[in-house]
């Protein structure tokens, strides 16, 4: 698999992001380098829309990210408001700035999931407030990697 990006060729496997948006932090995860699981990368503190773009992108900057996959609160219904709205909005400012393909995958519970998960594992409370955040973006892209296992780059050298 090659492709062209930056001016630069990459070649072999990519890697899948997912992002958990909260009101205060931006969880991150990645695909492993075999692309079978996921695993927590880190927290964005947030601030402003620029200095969000930037953090994710010095997290993800040496991965070769090629799709990065948006946690979507949907309503328990499924229907879509202003919280849903405002993740489309950053998944669009995202796929601009980096680069790269970007997808919405419902995120319903995922927090929940998260914080059990976690529930048994020793920390702090500030640091299982983060904790939660980047185990929610892994819980995302579990699920995206389930419901999506056509679109998991698989093969190829690394």
């Amino acid at each position: 698999m090659n492709i062209k990006r930056a001016g630069r060729e990459w070649t072999g496997r990519m890697t899948i992001a997912a992002l958990d948006l909260g009101r205060r932090r931006i969880g991150v995860a990645v695909t492993d380098a075999a692309s079978m699981g996921a695993y927590p990368v880190g927290v964005v503190e947030r601030r402003a829309l620029k200095k969000d773009h930037e953090a994710i992108a010095a997290m993800l900057r040496d991965r070769r990210v090629s799709t990065i996959v948006v946690g979507l609160p949907l309503n328990m219904d499924g229907s879509e408001g202003p919280i849903a709205l405002s993740a489309r909005k950053f998944a669009a400012s995202i796929a601009d700035a980096l680069g790269v393909t970007v997808e919405m995958f419902d995120e319903r519970l995922t927090s929940f999931e998260a914080r059990e998960r976690l529930a048994d594992m020793p920390a702090r409370k500030g640091a299982r407030k983060r904790g939660i955040d980047a185990l929610a973006a892994v819980v995302i892209l579990e699920g995206w990697m389930q419901a999506n296992p056509d679109k998991i780059p698989r093969g190829g050298g690394g």
